[in-house]
């Protein structure tokens, strides 16, 4: 089994939005994808980036979704979460399906180790936002990731809602917080977001917008660790 990421959760921050998703994680496998052809589009670009004989890291798995709509195009997948309860669904789910090449550990992505240069790909969908690290788990995806391969995200941007929305934000998502009904939530706006990855070693080289329904505020990016140079 890989143990690129054993569990390692700590900080106050990290450990109180693991409850939080631990606490949600049952409702949470049972909803349904908001917006389903943006998600098959952002699912077949993502293909687009991966061979069959690559190992890929995804963070922030969740309940699997994702990670089992992927594992049959790589040959190893190795997903993360910081809850243990999303970790424990995603298993049953891939017990369920037959998955044998895709491993789920429950793991702070700012703190995991291993060794450098694991993956071909590392992957992060509706994730960045809810990092309260974002730098330190940046520079660990750049630290795994094989020089030429490809980090694909896909982040929520609140930043880039119209005002009303971002003035409404602003104001629930707080009170949400202090009532312990909200995770960790950041205000990025795409702009900020690419130059973070930028400043984690990354080359930005696709953008793009898959959203079917109304303002998309979840930029899909596709950054690359430039090749070792001689």
């Amino acid at each position: 089994m890989p143990t690129e990421a054993r569990d390692l959760r700590p900080g106050a921050a990290v450990s109180r939005d693991a409850r939080f998703w631990d606490r949600t994680a049952r409702k949470y496998a049972r909803s349904k994808i908001a917006d389903p052809e943006g998600y098959e589009r952002s699912l077949a670009r993502c293909r687009h980036y991966l061979r069959a004989t690559d190992r890929l890291f995804e963070f922030g798995c969740g309940t699997g979704t994702t990670a089992l709509r992927l594992a049959p195009h790589v040959a190893e997948l190795v997903a993360t979460d910081i809850s243990a309860e999303m970790i424990a669904i995603a298993r049953e789910r891939a017990a369920a399906e037959g998955c044998a090449n895709a491993t789920f550990q429950a793991a702070d992505p700012a703190a995991m180790d291993g060794p450098d240069a694991a993956f071909d790909a590392v992957a992060g969908f509706n994730v960045l936002h809810l990092v309260t690290d974002r730098a330190a788990v940046l520079r660990n995806l750049h630290r795994i990731l094989k020089p030429g391969g490809h980090f694909i995200s896909k982040t929520v941007c609140l930043g880039d809602a119209g005002w009303p929305a971002r003035l409404a934000f602003r104001a629930l998502i707080p009170a949400m917080q202090l009532a312990g009904k909200a995770p960790s939530v950041a205000f990025l706006d795409g702009g900020q977001l690419e130059r973070e990855i930028a400043a984690a070693g990354f080359e930005i080289v696709a953008r793009e917008r898959h959203g079917s329904k109304g303002r998309d505020m979840r930029p899909f990016l596709v950054a690359r660790k430039p090749a070792a140079t001689a």
